[in-house]
């Protein structure tokens, strides 16, 4: 999820627009997670195993 979605429980307003203290934090960490830094490892592993198979079936398909 982004950052720009979520709404700050301490002041109610978008957590983007950094209004309070407890906004400015929340919007520092999700910006320093990245954009992979939401996901949880079993949907990394899931991503890279479709990743994989993408190679695969474009490899068979250029060698047929």
């Amino acid at each position: 999820m982004t950052y720009d979605r979520l709404v700050c429980a301490n002041c109610a307003s978008p957590v983007s627009e950094g209004r309070c203290p407890v906004c400015r934090a929340s919007r520092e960490r999700l910006q320093q997670d990245g954009i992979f830094g939401g996901l949880t490892p079993a949907a990394l592993i899931a991503l890279l195993v479709a990743l994989i198979t993408v190679a695969v079936l474009a490899h068979e398909m250029a060698t047929a």
